[in-house]
Protein backbone atom coordinates (compact mmCIF):
# COMPACT_ATOMS: atom_id res chain seq x y z
CA UNK A 1 0.00 0.00 0.00
CA UNK A 2 2.57 2.29 1.27
CA UNK A 3 4.28 1.75 -2.92
CA UNK A 4 0.88 2.08 -4.21
CA UNK A 5 0.53 5.71 -2.47
CA UNK A 6 3.54 7.13 -3.49
CA UNK A 7 2.48 6.95 -7.08
CA UNK A 8 0.12 10.11 -5.76
CA UNK A 9 2.88 12.21 -4.92
CA UNK A 10 3.05 15.41 -7.37
CA UNK A 11 6.13 14.47 -9.01
CA UNK A 12 5.03 10.89 -9.80
CA UNK A 13 1.14 10.66 -10.94
CA UNK A 14 1.92 8.51 -14.09
CA UNK A 15 -1.18 6.39 -14.76
CA UNK A 16 1.02 4.19 -16.92
CA UNK A 17 3.92 3.72 -14.27
CA UNK A 18 1.04 2.94 -11.70
CA UNK A 19 -0.26 -0.13 -14.49
CA UNK A 20 3.26 -1.52 -14.95
CA UNK A 21 4.08 -1.23 -11.27
CA UNK A 22 0.34 -3.72 -10.90
CA UNK A 23 1.50 -5.92 -13.28
CA UNK A 24 5.07 -6.95 -10.92
CA UNK A 25 2.98 -6.40 -7.64
CA UNK A 26 0.48 -9.56 -8.81
CA UNK A 27 3.21 -11.20 -10.84
CA UNK A 28 1.31 -10.97 -13.92
CA UNK A 29 0.39 -8.24 -16.98
CA UNK A 30 -1.73 -5.31 -16.59
CA UNK A 31 -3.54 -2.89 -19.30
CA UNK A 32 -5.76 -0.17 -19.32
CA UNK A 33 -7.75 0.77 -21.95
CA UNK A 34 -10.97 3.03 -23.01
CA UNK A 35 -14.55 2.10 -23.94
CA UNK A 36 -13.51 1.52 -27.46
CA UNK A 37 -10.94 -0.84 -26.36
CA UNK A 38 -7.97 1.42 -27.51
CA UNK A 39 -5.08 0.47 -25.06
CA UNK A 40 -4.05 3.57 -22.90
CA UNK A 41 -1.30 1.80 -20.56
CA UNK A 42 0.19 -1.59 -20.79
CA UNK A 43 1.66 -3.80 -23.59
CA UNK A 44 -1.52 -6.79 -24.20
CA UNK A 45 -4.29 -5.93 -25.78
CA UNK A 46 -7.55 -5.69 -23.96
CA UNK A 47 -9.70 -8.50 -23.85
CA UNK A 48 -13.04 -9.29 -25.44
CA UNK A 49 -15.06 -6.08 -26.93
CA UNK A 50 -18.31 -6.73 -25.43
CA UNK A 51 -16.99 -7.37 -21.66
CA UNK A 52 -14.94 -3.66 -22.03
CA UNK A 53 -17.83 -1.79 -23.45
CA UNK A 54 -20.45 -3.39 -20.39
CA UNK A 55 -17.46 -2.56 -17.92
CA UNK A 56 -17.57 1.00 -19.53
CA UNK A 57 -21.01 1.90 -19.85
CA UNK A 58 -22.02 0.67 -15.94
CA UNK A 59 -23.85 -2.65 -16.54
CA UNK A 60 -21.29 -4.21 -14.60
CA UNK A 61 -18.74 -3.20 -12.12
CA UNK A 62 -16.21 -6.15 -12.44
CA UNK A 63 -15.56 -9.21 -13.86
CA UNK A 64 -13.19 -12.20 -13.83
CA UNK A 65 -12.88 -15.03 -16.86
CA UNK A 66 -10.19 -17.91 -16.55
CA UNK A 67 -9.90 -19.49 -20.33
CA UNK A 68 -7.44 -22.50 -20.38
CA UNK A 69 -5.25 -21.50 -17.68
CA UNK A 70 -4.68 -18.02 -17.81
CA UNK A 71 -6.96 -16.18 -15.45
CA UNK A 72 -8.18 -12.49 -15.96
CA UNK A 73 -9.88 -9.92 -13.68
CA UNK A 74 -11.25 -6.68 -14.95
CA UNK A 75 -12.18 -3.58 -13.44
CA UNK A 76 -14.16 -0.62 -14.28
CA UNK A 77 -12.39 3.01 -13.47
CA UNK A 78 -14.00 6.15 -13.45
CA UNK A 79 -17.18 6.63 -14.18
CA UNK A 80 -19.68 5.43 -17.28
CA UNK A 81 -21.11 5.86 -19.34
CA UNK A 82 -17.33 6.86 -20.12
CA UNK A 83 -15.13 5.02 -17.87
CA UNK A 84 -11.80 3.42 -18.63
CA UNK A 85 -10.91 -0.78 -17.79
CA UNK A 86 -8.29 -2.14 -16.04
CA UNK A 87 -7.08 -5.69 -17.05
CA UNK A 88 -4.64 -7.93 -14.97
CA UNK A 89 -3.94 -11.49 -16.61
CA UNK A 90 -2.06 -14.18 -14.33
CA UNK A 91 -0.80 -18.15 -14.84
CA UNK A 92 -2.78 -18.80 -11.23
CA UNK A 93 -5.67 -17.80 -9.92
CA UNK A 94 -6.00 -14.67 -7.81
CA UNK A 95 -6.06 -15.22 -4.35
CA UNK A 96 -7.22 -12.66 -1.88
CA UNK A 97 -3.83 -10.42 -1.26
CA UNK A 98 -3.51 -9.85 -5.64
CA UNK A 99 -7.19 -9.25 -5.64
CA UNK A 100 -6.98 -6.54 -3.15
CA UNK A 101 -4.42 -4.92 -4.69
CA UNK A 102 -6.07 -4.71 -7.71
CA UNK A 103 -9.25 -3.10 -6.08
CA UNK A 104 -6.47 -0.71 -4.75
CA UNK A 105 -5.04 -0.04 -7.73
CA UNK A 106 -8.40 0.68 -9.54
CA UNK A 107 -8.63 3.31 -7.08
CA UNK A 108 -5.37 5.17 -7.24
CA UNK A 109 -6.04 4.93 -10.94
CA UNK A 110 -9.84 6.42 -10.47
CA UNK A 111 -7.97 9.44 -8.34
CA UNK A 112 -5.04 10.21 -11.45
CA UNK A 113 -7.68 9.68 -14.55
CA UNK A 114 -10.00 12.13 -12.83
CA UNK A 115 -7.05 14.28 -11.74
CA UNK A 116 -5.80 14.74 -15.61
CA UNK A 117 -9.62 15.16 -17.28
CA UNK A 118 -10.46 18.09 -14.86
CA UNK A 119 -6.30 19.04 -15.54
CA UNK A 120 -7.53 18.79 -19.26
CA UNK A 121 -11.06 20.73 -18.67
CA UNK A 122 -8.65 23.72 -17.16
CA UNK A 123 -6.44 23.95 -20.17
CA UNK A 124 -9.62 23.70 -22.51
CA UNK A 125 -11.00 26.24 -20.34
CA UNK A 126 -8.18 28.39 -20.09
CA UNK A 127 -7.81 28.22 -24.40
CA UNK A 128 -11.59 29.24 -24.52
CA UNK A 129 -10.68 32.11 -22.51
CA UNK A 130 -8.08 33.11 -24.31
CA UNK A 131 -9.75 32.66 -27.89
CA UNK A 132 -12.65 35.01 -26.42
CA UNK A 133 -10.10 37.49 -24.74
CA UNK A 134 -8.69 37.64 -28.76
CA UNK A 135 -11.93 38.04 -29.67
CA UNK A 136 -13.19 41.04 -27.99
CA UNK A 137 -9.61 42.95 -28.47
CA UNK A 138 -10.20 41.81 -32.55
CA UNK A 139 -13.92 43.68 -31.95
CA UNK A 140 -12.26 47.02 -29.71
CA UNK A 141 -9.48 47.27 -32.41
CA UNK A 142 -11.88 47.36 -35.31
CA UNK A 143 -14.22 49.91 -33.17
CA UNK A 144 -17.46 47.52 -32.97
CA UNK A 145 -17.32 48.19 -29.21
CA UNK A 146 -21.17 47.41 -28.68
CA UNK A 147 -20.20 43.68 -29.97
CA UNK A 148 -17.23 43.66 -27.78
CA UNK A 149 -19.30 44.17 -24.74
CA UNK A 150 -21.48 41.92 -25.69
CA UNK A 151 -19.05 38.80 -26.26
CA UNK A 152 -17.30 40.14 -23.03
CA UNK A 153 -20.41 40.70 -20.65
CA UNK A 154 -20.67 36.81 -20.04
CA UNK A 155 -17.09 36.04 -18.98
CA UNK A 156 -15.98 39.76 -18.03
CA UNK A 157 -18.97 41.10 -16.78
CA UNK A 158 -18.80 45.23 -16.33
CA UNK A 159 -15.49 45.17 -17.35
CA UNK A 160 -16.26 47.41 -20.37
CA UNK A 161 -19.01 49.16 -19.09
CA UNK A 162 -16.44 52.05 -18.63
CA UNK A 163 -15.92 55.42 -20.79
CA UNK A 164 -12.56 55.06 -21.20
CA UNK A 165 -9.35 52.67 -21.36
CA UNK A 166 -5.78 52.67 -21.50
CA UNK A 167 -3.96 49.75 -23.01
CA UNK A 168 -0.42 48.19 -21.92
CA UNK A 169 2.02 45.78 -23.98
CA UNK A 170 4.11 43.73 -22.11
CA UNK A 171 7.34 42.83 -23.82
CA UNK A 172 9.38 39.98 -22.37
CA UNK A 173 11.41 36.60 -23.80
CA UNK A 174 8.74 34.61 -26.06
CA UNK A 175 9.51 31.49 -24.00
CA UNK A 176 8.28 32.97 -20.31
CA UNK A 177 5.17 34.45 -22.05
CA UNK A 178 2.63 32.14 -20.02
CA UNK A 179 4.82 32.92 -16.83
CA UNK A 180 4.16 36.53 -17.29
CA UNK A 181 0.76 35.89 -18.60
CA UNK A 182 -0.10 34.60 -14.95
CA UNK A 183 1.36 37.20 -13.05
CA UNK A 184 -0.20 40.17 -14.84
CA UNK A 185 -3.23 38.66 -14.45
CA UNK A 186 -3.00 38.25 -10.81
CA UNK A 187 -1.58 42.20 -10.95
CA UNK A 188 -4.37 43.32 -12.83
CA UNK A 189 -6.97 40.70 -10.58
CA UNK A 190 -9.80 41.29 -12.97
CA UNK A 191 -9.52 45.29 -13.98
CA UNK A 192 -8.00 44.31 -16.88
CA UNK A 193 -8.09 41.79 -19.72
CA UNK A 194 -5.11 40.14 -20.95
CA UNK A 195 -4.41 38.81 -24.26
CA UNK A 196 -1.56 36.92 -25.86
CA UNK A 197 -0.90 39.26 -28.41
CA UNK A 198 -1.23 36.99 -32.41
CA UNK A 199 0.76 38.98 -34.01
CA UNK A 200 4.13 38.87 -31.30
CA UNK A 201 5.01 36.19 -30.00
CA UNK A 202 7.10 38.57 -26.88
CA UNK A 203 4.18 40.33 -26.10
CA UNK A 204 1.31 40.70 -23.83
CA UNK A 205 -2.05 43.30 -24.29
CA UNK A 206 -3.45 44.29 -21.72
CA UNK A 207 -6.55 46.44 -22.15
CA UNK A 208 -7.80 48.07 -18.93
CA UNK A 209 -11.41 50.12 -19.10
CA UNK A 210 -12.33 52.95 -16.49
CA UNK A 211 -13.64 55.91 -15.87
CA UNK A 212 -12.05 59.28 -16.60
CA UNK A 213 -10.35 60.87 -13.84
CA UNK A 214 -10.12 57.31 -11.73
CA UNK A 215 -7.35 56.48 -9.17
CA UNK A 216 -7.84 52.35 -10.20
CA UNK A 217 -6.08 53.08 -13.50
CA UNK A 218 -2.86 54.84 -11.76
CA UNK A 219 -2.38 52.39 -9.19
CA UNK A 220 -2.81 49.43 -12.09
CA UNK A 221 -0.52 51.72 -13.69
CA UNK A 222 2.19 51.81 -11.04
CA UNK A 223 1.95 47.82 -10.11
CA UNK A 224 2.36 47.21 -13.85
CA UNK A 225 5.19 49.80 -13.51
CA UNK A 226 6.96 47.36 -10.77
CA UNK A 227 6.48 44.40 -12.62
CA UNK A 228 8.21 45.24 -15.57
CA UNK A 229 11.21 46.93 -12.91
CA UNK A 230 12.04 43.99 -11.28
CA UNK A 231 12.08 41.24 -13.98
CA UNK A 232 14.98 41.66 -16.07
CA UNK A 233 14.73 41.66 -19.90
CA UNK A 234 10.91 42.72 -19.69
CA UNK A 235 9.45 46.18 -20.72
CA UNK A 236 6.24 47.87 -20.39
CA UNK A 237 4.67 50.46 -22.80
CA UNK A 238 1.21 52.28 -22.06
CA UNK A 239 -1.35 54.48 -23.45
CA UNK A 240 -3.08 57.53 -22.76
CA UNK A 241 -7.01 57.36 -21.74
CA UNK A 242 -8.74 56.57 -24.84
CA UNK A 243 -12.18 56.63 -25.36
CA UNK A 244 -13.35 52.70 -26.40
CA UNK A 245 -13.73 52.71 -30.00
CA UNK A 246 -10.19 53.82 -30.07
CA UNK A 247 -8.95 50.68 -28.58
CA UNK A 248 -6.71 50.59 -31.90
CA UNK A 249 -5.04 54.26 -31.60
CA UNK A 250 -4.10 53.28 -27.41
CA UNK A 251 -2.58 50.42 -28.87
CA UNK A 252 0.13 52.15 -31.30
CA UNK A 253 0.14 54.58 -28.26
CA UNK A 254 1.23 51.72 -25.92
CA UNK A 255 3.53 50.02 -28.93
CA UNK A 256 5.42 53.54 -29.38
CA UNK A 257 5.96 53.80 -25.63
CA UNK A 258 7.75 50.61 -25.70
CA UNK A 259 10.17 51.66 -27.59
CA UNK A 260 11.11 54.11 -25.07
CA UNK A 261 10.65 51.91 -22.42
CA UNK A 262 13.76 49.76 -23.83
CA UNK A 263 16.54 52.99 -23.06
CA UNK A 264 14.92 53.80 -19.64
CA UNK A 265 16.40 51.98 -17.05
CA UNK A 266 13.12 51.27 -15.20
CA UNK A 267 11.59 49.22 -18.30
CA UNK A 268 8.73 51.01 -18.11
CA UNK A 269 7.31 54.27 -20.19
CA UNK A 270 4.22 55.59 -20.84
CA UNK A 271 3.05 57.51 -23.69
CA UNK A 272 3.62 61.00 -23.84
CA UNK A 273 0.87 63.35 -24.67
CA UNK A 274 3.33 65.21 -27.49
CA UNK A 275 2.20 67.53 -30.33
CA UNK A 276 0.99 65.26 -33.53
CA UNK A 277 1.27 66.69 -36.64
CA UNK A 278 -2.59 66.69 -37.19
CA UNK A 279 -3.10 69.13 -34.40
CA UNK A 280 -0.61 71.29 -36.31
CA UNK A 281 -3.13 71.87 -39.11
CA UNK A 282 -5.59 74.33 -38.88
CA UNK A 283 -8.69 72.12 -38.33
CA UNK A 284 -10.99 73.45 -41.33
CA UNK A 285 -8.11 73.36 -43.59
CA UNK A 286 -7.37 69.81 -42.21
CA UNK A 287 -10.58 68.33 -42.15
CA UNK A 288 -11.76 69.57 -45.37
CA UNK A 289 -8.67 68.06 -47.08
CA UNK A 290 -9.11 64.93 -45.47
CA UNK A 291 -12.76 65.01 -46.43
CA UNK A 292 -12.42 65.43 -49.86
CA UNK A 293 -9.45 62.38 -50.24
CA UNK A 294 -11.29 60.11 -47.72
CA UNK A 295 -14.86 60.67 -49.74
CA UNK A 296 -14.46 57.39 -52.43
CA UNK A 297 -14.61 55.19 -48.97
CA UNK A 298 -17.66 58.10 -47.60
CA UNK A 299 -19.50 56.79 -50.76
CA UNK A 300 -19.42 53.11 -50.07
CA UNK A 301 -22.38 50.76 -47.76
CA UNK A 302 -21.42 51.77 -44.28
CA UNK A 303 -20.68 48.38 -43.18
CA UNK A 304 -18.18 48.18 -45.98
CA UNK A 305 -16.78 51.68 -45.08
CA UNK A 306 -16.06 50.73 -41.84
CA UNK A 307 -14.12 47.52 -42.67
CA UNK A 308 -12.21 49.21 -45.19
CA UNK A 309 -11.23 51.61 -42.80
CA UNK A 310 -10.30 49.50 -39.78
CA UNK A 311 -8.77 47.29 -42.33
CA UNK A 312 -6.24 50.26 -43.82
CA UNK A 313 -5.61 51.70 -39.91
CA UNK A 314 -4.19 48.50 -38.95
CA UNK A 315 -2.92 47.97 -42.63
CA UNK A 316 -0.86 51.28 -42.11
CA UNK A 317 0.17 50.97 -38.80
CA UNK A 318 1.45 46.40 -39.18
CA UNK A 319 2.61 44.54 -41.70
CA UNK A 320 -0.17 42.35 -43.51
CA UNK A 321 0.61 39.05 -41.81
CA UNK A 322 0.54 40.95 -38.23
CA UNK A 323 -2.49 42.76 -39.40
CA UNK A 324 -4.18 40.01 -40.52
CA UNK A 325 -3.73 38.14 -36.78
CA UNK A 326 -4.99 41.07 -34.86
CA UNK A 327 -8.42 41.17 -37.16
CA UNK A 328 -8.40 37.29 -37.30
CA UNK A 329 -8.82 37.13 -41.01
CA UNK A 330 -6.02 35.96 -43.47
CA UNK A 331 -3.34 38.24 -45.05
CA UNK A 332 -4.52 37.68 -48.36
CA UNK A 333 -7.78 39.31 -47.47
CA UNK A 334 -5.95 42.46 -45.37
CA UNK A 335 -4.00 42.98 -48.52
CA UNK A 336 -6.88 42.76 -50.68
CA UNK A 337 -8.89 45.20 -48.53
CA UNK A 338 -5.84 47.49 -48.66
CA UNK A 339 -5.84 47.36 -52.28
CA UNK A 340 -9.39 48.31 -52.70
CA UNK A 341 -8.65 50.85 -50.60
CA UNK A 342 -6.14 52.51 -52.75
CA UNK A 343 -7.83 52.16 -55.90
CA UNK A 344 -10.51 54.54 -54.72
CA UNK A 345 -8.37 56.31 -53.17
CA UNK A 346 -6.44 56.48 -56.08
CA UNK A 347 -3.36 56.33 -53.90
CA UNK A 348 -0.06 53.68 -54.28
CA UNK A 349 -0.20 52.33 -50.54
CA UNK A 350 3.00 50.95 -51.44
CA UNK A 351 4.69 53.90 -51.12
CA UNK A 352 5.96 54.93 -47.98
CA UNK A 353 5.04 58.83 -48.34
CA UNK A 354 1.88 57.88 -49.63
CA UNK A 355 0.85 55.58 -46.63
CA UNK A 356 1.91 58.60 -44.26
CA UNK A 357 -0.67 60.79 -46.05
CA UNK A 358 -2.90 58.50 -45.76
CA UNK A 359 -2.41 58.17 -42.36
CA UNK A 360 -2.53 61.72 -41.62
CA UNK A 361 -5.99 62.08 -42.89
CA UNK A 362 -7.49 58.76 -41.27
CA UNK A 363 -5.81 60.07 -37.78
CA UNK A 364 -8.13 63.55 -38.56
CA UNK A 365 -11.26 61.67 -38.92
CA UNK A 366 -10.59 60.12 -36.09
CA UNK A 367 -9.48 63.34 -34.17
CA UNK A 368 -12.27 65.39 -35.75
CA UNK A 369 -15.48 64.98 -37.53
CA UNK A 370 -16.62 62.45 -39.92
CA UNK A 371 -16.54 62.26 -43.76
CA UNK A 372 -18.75 65.11 -44.48
CA UNK A 373 -18.22 65.68 -48.49
CA UNK A 374 -17.06 68.94 -49.92
CA UNK A 375 -16.26 71.80 -47.23
CA UNK A 376 -18.92 73.84 -45.95
CA UNK A 377 -20.05 76.75 -48.23
CA UNK A 378 -18.83 75.14 -51.03
CA UNK A 379 -15.12 76.58 -50.27
CA UNK A 380 -12.47 74.25 -52.46
CA UNK A 381 -10.67 72.54 -49.70
CA UNK A 382 -6.94 72.85 -49.90
CA UNK A 383 -4.52 70.36 -50.90
CA UNK A 384 -1.57 68.45 -49.58
CA UNK A 385 0.93 71.43 -50.24
CA UNK A 386 -0.88 74.12 -48.94
CA UNK A 387 -1.28 71.73 -45.24
CA UNK A 388 2.36 71.25 -45.25
CA UNK A 389 2.88 74.88 -45.30
CA UNK A 390 1.39 75.49 -42.00
CA UNK A 391 3.55 77.27 -39.70
CA UNK A 392 3.11 75.46 -36.55
CA UNK A 393 3.99 72.19 -38.59
CA UNK A 394 6.99 73.21 -40.19
CA UNK A 395 8.81 74.57 -36.68
CA UNK A 396 7.72 71.15 -35.05
CA UNK A 397 9.42 69.57 -38.19
CA UNK A 398 12.71 71.42 -38.07
CA UNK A 399 12.39 70.82 -34.24
CA UNK A 400 12.35 67.45 -34.44
CA UNK A 401 14.01 66.25 -37.36
CA UNK A 402 16.99 68.66 -35.63
CA UNK A 403 17.47 66.75 -32.97
CA UNK A 404 19.11 64.40 -35.24
CA UNK A 405 22.08 66.75 -35.55
CA UNK A 406 23.28 65.49 -31.48
CA UNK A 407 25.25 62.41 -33.14
CA UNK A 408 27.96 62.85 -34.58
CA UNK A 409 27.08 60.79 -37.92
CA UNK A 410 24.47 62.20 -40.52
CA UNK A 411 21.59 60.50 -38.85
CA UNK A 412 19.59 62.99 -40.81
CA UNK A 413 21.04 62.07 -43.60
CA UNK A 414 20.87 58.28 -43.89
CA UNK A 415 17.30 58.74 -42.36
CA UNK A 416 16.12 60.53 -45.84
CA UNK A 417 17.77 58.16 -48.27
CA UNK A 418 15.89 55.04 -46.13
CA UNK A 419 12.68 57.03 -46.10
CA UNK A 420 12.92 57.61 -50.00
CA UNK A 421 13.65 54.26 -50.14
CA UNK A 422 10.97 52.54 -48.88
CA UNK A 423 12.49 51.93 -45.61
CA UNK A 424 14.65 49.15 -47.63
CA UNK A 425 17.82 49.30 -46.12
CA UNK A 426 19.91 47.28 -48.62
CA UNK A 427 18.69 50.39 -51.24
CA UNK A 428 19.41 53.24 -49.26
CA UNK A 429 23.01 51.77 -48.35
CA UNK A 430 23.05 51.39 -52.35
CA UNK A 431 22.16 55.47 -52.83
CA UNK A 432 24.11 56.23 -50.21
CA UNK A 433 27.64 54.12 -50.94
CA UNK A 434 27.81 52.54 -47.52
CA UNK A 435 27.19 49.27 -45.91
CA UNK A 436 23.31 48.10 -45.01
CA UNK A 437 24.98 48.00 -41.53
CA UNK A 438 25.99 51.39 -41.01
CA UNK A 439 22.22 52.08 -42.46
CA UNK A 440 20.39 50.11 -39.60
CA UNK A 441 22.76 51.38 -37.38
CA UNK A 442 21.86 55.00 -38.40
CA UNK A 443 18.10 54.56 -38.16
CA UNK A 444 18.13 52.29 -34.48
CA UNK A 445 19.99 55.80 -33.44
CA UNK A 446 17.13 57.98 -34.50
CA UNK A 447 14.76 56.21 -32.92
CA UNK A 448 16.52 56.87 -29.54
CA UNK A 449 17.05 60.25 -30.53
CA UNK A 450 13.54 61.31 -32.27
CA UNK A 451 12.23 58.82 -29.18
CA UNK A 452 10.16 57.16 -32.17
CA UNK A 453 9.77 53.65 -33.46
CA UNK A 454 10.92 53.47 -37.48
CA UNK A 455 12.03 49.68 -37.69
CA UNK A 456 8.61 48.88 -37.21
CA UNK A 457 6.78 50.87 -38.96
CA UNK A 458 3.55 52.81 -37.77
CA UNK A 459 2.67 56.01 -36.61
CA UNK A 460 5.81 57.14 -35.39
CA UNK A 461 7.47 56.53 -38.98
CA UNK A 462 4.70 58.11 -40.46
CA UNK A 463 4.85 61.59 -37.97
CA UNK A 464 8.81 61.58 -39.61
CA UNK A 465 7.88 61.40 -43.09
CA UNK A 466 5.39 63.80 -42.31
CA UNK A 467 8.37 66.43 -40.96
CA UNK A 468 10.60 65.70 -43.51
CA UNK A 469 7.77 66.65 -46.18
CA UNK A 470 6.89 69.82 -44.28
CA UNK A 471 10.59 70.87 -44.41
CA UNK A 472 10.58 69.96 -48.00
CA UNK A 473 13.51 67.27 -47.93
CA UNK A 474 11.31 64.29 -49.63
CA UNK A 475 8.98 65.02 -52.56
CA UNK A 476 5.22 64.54 -51.77
CA UNK A 477 3.47 62.04 -53.22
CA UNK A 478 0.62 62.23 -55.94
CA UNK A 479 -2.45 61.24 -54.58
CA UNK A 480 -6.54 61.11 -56.13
Amino acid sequence: MRDLLEHLRPAARDPARVVAWLGEAVDGTAALGDRDGRLLAGRRALPDERLVADLAAGRIASAAVDDEGQHTRLVAVGRPPAAHVLTVWRDRPFDQRAAEIVAATAWVLDVLLEERERGAERRRLARATADLGLAVLQLLMVGDTVAARRVAAGMWPGLLDADGLCVYVLEGPAGDREELARRCAEVTDGRALVVRCPAEDRHLIMVAPHAWGTEAAEELQEELRTLADGISGVFLGGSVRQELGETALAYGQAVSALVVARFRPEAAAMYAERTHPQRLIPPGALHGWADRLLLPLGRLPLATHAELQATTRLGLEFTAVKAAKVLGVSRNTVRARMDRTGQLLGADLGDLRTRAVVHLALSALADGPGLTGPTSGGAAAPGLAELLRAPHLRSWAQELLDRLAEDSRDLRGTLRAWIAAGANAERAAQDLGVHVQTVREHVRAGERALERRLLAGGSDLYEVVLAHLAVRELEEPALG
